[in-house]
């Protein structure tokens, strides 16, 4: 079953780095914070945790071991494991698909970080008003050559990476930009921390009050901490599934799920200090919303000595925090091309980086020459259309695939799952939960798609 002419992670850390780098993007950096400040603080944080660890990591346990055992990216690795059952691999078709279409305004999302880095440093957003700051960002979204201009190029950083290798490129980007992104991220808490009047916000973040979680509605709060618990880890997608197909079994996969779960979650929570500190310092709402990070952060800086280093920092931060996940959703749909059709690293990267920049157009211009375009209702977007089909459905869909494939006689079955999940050196996967995993788990993923479906139609 295995394929030994298969390309390998040169080191453990490599696999570490990697996937962490696919979990950790603008979920962690741009959504959590905000999300955080949204719904009451550090009694949010809690309750996200917990979601955390107990839905969201197990999952990535499953794609981690369907990857493992398989030896194949998702296009192949249900046909390679339940080769009687072809149903299952129809979900191996539809998640590369959403790969795509998560790329489609992922990397339009991505040039807004870099264009920011650009801007920090060049001095653009330094010296004016928050009428001005909020008036850039507008005209900012308003150009169709600058929108395509820096999505383009978020393309093609991407492409270079996987089109260099597994090793070479892939692997040794992204473990540059993640201890670049975690140097980055320590610096920028120090700096916030030890601001006048941070201790505010260190209280808001840190100290609960679970009074909090009622003032939006205990069910809303709940369904907020749940979703983003599930969608921080890029499950149901195959997006962790690719890189278990990557490691040798000298590990448990739930030994190495905790550290990578770990390293997101520090992630998550750094930027919560690098932001809320900073917000109550200087009077900022911290429930400001999506604009936070485009508006609000940048107004921020103007008032903090050398803002315009430290903005230029934050956004390279953000920058390195969505590139990570899209090289290694890259890497996904690359794999797919290779296992399905037997094509070269040179030309399914050179396919998937041309198919992907043209897909991506519709994004891009989406806010400008055709914002016409509105899909779910007045005011939205074409990002919106192609947000909700991936976050609202295929993450929360595939999950379930992944899950039900792994507990069910119908898939995979159980004894194999645990059987692959607990090779190797590390801890084991809690197999006295296997009622909770069978059951439990399928009705909070079918409540989660409800509850989407419900806020996006029927409010």
């Amino acid at each position: 079953m295995a394929d030994k002419s298969r390309e390998t992670f040169a080191s453990r850390l490599g696999f570490i780095f990697l996937s962490a780098g696919c979990a950790i993007g603008l979920g962690n950096v741009w959504r959590f914070p905000f999300i955080t400040g949204q719904y009451g603080g550090a009694a949010f944080v809690l309750v996200y945790i917990v979601f955390l660890l107990f839905l969201a990591m197990p999952i990535m346990v499953m794609e981690f071991a369907v990857g493992r055992a398989s030896q194949q990216s998702m296009s192949r690795s249900f046909a390679v494991l339940r080769p009687e059952h072809k149903v299952w691999s129809l979900w191996g078709y539809i998640g590369w698909i959403g790969n795509y279409i998560l790329m489609m305004f992922y990397t339009t999302v991505t040039g807004w970080m870099l264009a920011y880095t650009y801007y920090s440093a060049a001095g653009n957003l330094t010296g004016i008003s928050s009428e001005e700051v909020g008036s850039f960002f507008g005209s900012f979204l308003a150009s169709p050559s600058q929108m395509m201009f820096w999505m383009t190029l978020a393309v093609v950083i991407g492409t270079v990476v996987c089109f260099s290798g597994l090793r070479r490129g892939v692997e040794r980007v992204t473990k540059a930009m993640m201890c670049g992104l975690l140097l980055i991220m320590i610096a920028l808490a120090v700096r916030s921390v030890t601001l006048e009047g941070a201790e505010k916000g260190l209280e808001f973040y840190l100290k609960p009050d679970f009074s909090k979680l009622f003032s939006s509605g205990l069910g809303t709060t709940l369904y907020a901490a749940l979703g983003q618990a599930f969608f921080t880890l890029s499950l149901g997608i195959g997006s962790m599934a690719i890189f278990g197909s990557y490691i040798s079994k000298d590990r448990t996969l739930f030994g190495e799920s905790l550290i990578i779960t770990g390293l997101d979650t520090f992630v998550a929570l750094t930027a919560g200090l690098i932001i809320f500190p900073a917000c109550f310092a200087y009077g900022i709402n911290p429930g400001a919303g999506p604009g936070l990070i485009f508006v609000t952060l940048p107004n921020m800086f103007n008032f903090m000595p050398n803002g315009q280093i430290w903005g230029a920092l934050f956004f390279l931060f953000m920058s390195f925090a969505a590139l990570s996940t899209v090289i290694a959703v890259f890497e996904n749909i690359v794999a797919c091309f290779m296992d399905s059709f037997g094509w070269t690293r040179t030309k399914s990267s050179l396919f998937m980086g041309v198919s992907v920049f043209i897909l991506s157009i519709p994004c891009a211009l989406g806010f400008n020459a055709w914002s016409f375009i509105q899909p779910l209702g007045a005011g939205s977007g074409v990002l919106d259309l192609e947000d909700f089909i991936v976050s609202n459905n295929l993450l929360p869909i595939g999950a379930l695939v992944y899950l039900m494939f792994c507990v069910t006689r119908y898939g995979w079955g159980w004894d194999k799952f645990i059987a692959e999940a607990d090779i190797g050196k590390g801890a084991k996967f809690p197999k006295a939960l296997r009622f909770y995993f069978s059951y439990i788990v399928p009705v909070i993923i079918l409540v989660i798609l409800g509850v989407g479906y419900y806020q996006t139609f029927a409010k």
